[in-house]
C-alpha cells in the first residue's frame, strides 16, 4: 500500500525537483498526486512500497536539514552584507501592498473585537 512521503503545497519548485531527483537517485518508486483544480486534493509524493519508508524518510530528512543549513548560510550571508529582506525594506519597496495588507490586518481585528466590546457595554447598563 502507498504511503504519503512528501506534501507538495507550498513547496518552491526548485525545493520540488531536487527532491524528486534525491528520490529517484536512491531508486525508491514513487508517484505524484496534485491538489486538483479547486485544491481538494492532496498535493504529494507517495512511496508505492511500504517497507521503503524509513529509509525514504531518513534521505529526505537529511536532504532538509543540509537544505536548511544552506538557506540558514545564505540568510547570513545576505544579513552580514545588508541585503537580507527586512520590513523597512518591504515597505519602501512596496508601500501600497503593505499598507493594504496592515489595513486588512487592522479590519479583521476590528470585526473580531467589537461584538466583546458591544457585549461588555451592554452589561453595564
Amino acid at each position: 500500500m502507498a504511503r504519503l512521503l512528501f506534501r507538495l503545497s507550498n513547496v518552491p519548485d526548485e525545493e520540488i525537483v531536487e527532491v524528486r531527483q534525491l528520490l529517484e537517485a536512491h531508486g525508491f518508486d514513487t508517484y505524484e498526486t496534485r491538489a486538483g483544480f479547486w485544491g481538494l486534493g492532496v498535493a504529494a509524493i507517495w512511496l508505492r512500497d511500504e517497507t521503503q519508508y524509513e529509509a525514504a524518510r531518513q534521505v529526505l530528512d537529511d536532504y532538509q536539514e543540509a537544505l536548511g543549513a544552506r538557506m540558514r548560510q545564505e540568510r547570513d550571508r545576505l544579513a552580514s552584507r545588508g541585503e537580507a529582506p527586512t520590513l523597512g525594506g518591504r515597505l519602501l519597496r512596496h508601500p501600497l501592498r503593505v499598507g493594504l495588507v496592515t489595513i486588512a490586518a487592522l479590519a479583521i481585528i476590528a470585526i473580531s473585537v467589537l461584538p466583546f466590546l458591544g457585549l461588555i457595554d451592554g452589561l453595564s447598563r
